[in-house]
């Protein structure tokens, strides 16, 4: 006798448990109330990123696609490709323009990272008026960039200025100081040094001041002297500070617009920097974006490299 099966039905879906809802319903109150007591952390927070992403993520990377179009910001932009950058190495104010900002960033090195380091151990030094000192030190940094060019305009101008009333007034020489190519690189680094060096001076001037003054009783009880306290005692106890201020010289001065632009112009092939052939680039010849977003990207990129060591010497420090 065949026997007849009955077709299997499948049966309701089991019921959650109740522990695991309720785990979940109590990790999501978490969460609410989380949100909820940094709401207004939260809110900064996001308008801290999307004030970063509007006006530093997108120019940087609107620039670097840039740099493959040809672009006059009139007519439509045209994808060139490698074009821009094929012409820059073929422009000879491109390498001048490097050539010129490597010595600048040299002579700047050799005078803004030396004179205030000895300006700062000369503060330390000092036991009375050193309020006085370190304002009159720090007072150029709080003018204006702008002033300070004009200023040393004023100091450099062949024919009444202060300088060249100077030597006048001593039966000496006069020079043409920006005018010449042979000192308008060093007459810029000068106006340069003068105006950023009060930074450079108080951070070093803070950092000998947290070097442990037993170690130099102890220098001194040994019978050392100024230059073997400074050799032994401030150098090693200041060689983090000093690469830190090293490395951010060397990105700041490479970018060097002001001075150059102010006092000999965006034409003058002896003190043409990377950034014042940017300007050329972009509103002198042809409003050429394109090639001087190319310009850009090249230094960015440069810089990149001194940022990268910079950063990985701090998080080894730390």
């Amino acid at each position: 006798m065949a026997t007849s099966l009955a077709p299997h039905r499948p049966g309701p879906p089991a019921a959650p448990s109740h522990g695991r809802t309720g785990a979940l319903t109590a990790r999501h109150a978490r969460l609410r109330r989380r949100l909820a007591d940094n709401a207004l952390a939260y809110g900064f927070m996001a308008a801290g990123i999307v004030c970063f992403a509007v006006f530093s993520w997108y120019p940087l990377v609107r620039g670097i696609m840039l740099s493959f179009q040809q672009d006059n910001l009139i007519t439509a932009p045209q994808w060139v490709g490698l074009d821009n950058y094929h012409h820059l190495f073929d422009d000879p104010l491109f390498w001048t323009a490097w050539k010129n900002t490597a010595e600048f960033t040299g002579l700047a090195l050799l005078l803004g990272y030396a004179v205030p380091f000895v300006i700062a151990v000369l503060l330390n030094e000092l036991r009375h008026f050193t309020a006085y000192f370190r304002i009159a030190v720090y007072l150029p940094v709080m003018l204006p960039p702008i002033v300070s060019v004009m200023l040393w305009q004023f100091f450099y101008d062949p024919g009444g200025g202060l300088f060249n009333t100077a030597l006048r007034g001593a039966h000496l020489p006069t020079s043409q100081w920006i005018q010449s190519p042979d000192t308008a690189m060093i007459s810029l680094v000068l106006v340069s040094t003068w105006a950023n060096m009060g930074g450079a001076t108080l951070m070093y001037l803070a950092a000998l001041q947290a070097i442990p003054g037993e170690l130099f009783e102890a220098a001194e009880l040994d019978g050392a002297g100024l230059w073997a306290r400074l050799r032994y005692v401030t150098l090693p106890q200041m060689r983090f500070i000093m690469l830190v201020l090293l490395l951010l010289q060397i990105i700041s001065t490479m970018q060097v617009f002001i001075e150059p632009f102010q006092l000999t112009g965006f034409t003058d092939p002896s003190t043409i920097t990377v950034m014042t052939l940017i300007y050329r680039y972009a509103f002198a010849v042809n409003n050429d974006f394109g090639l001087a977003a190319s310009m850009s990207v090249l230094l960015f990129a440069v810089l990149g490299v001194f940022a990268a060591l910079y950063l990985r010497l701090t998080r080894e420090t730390d």
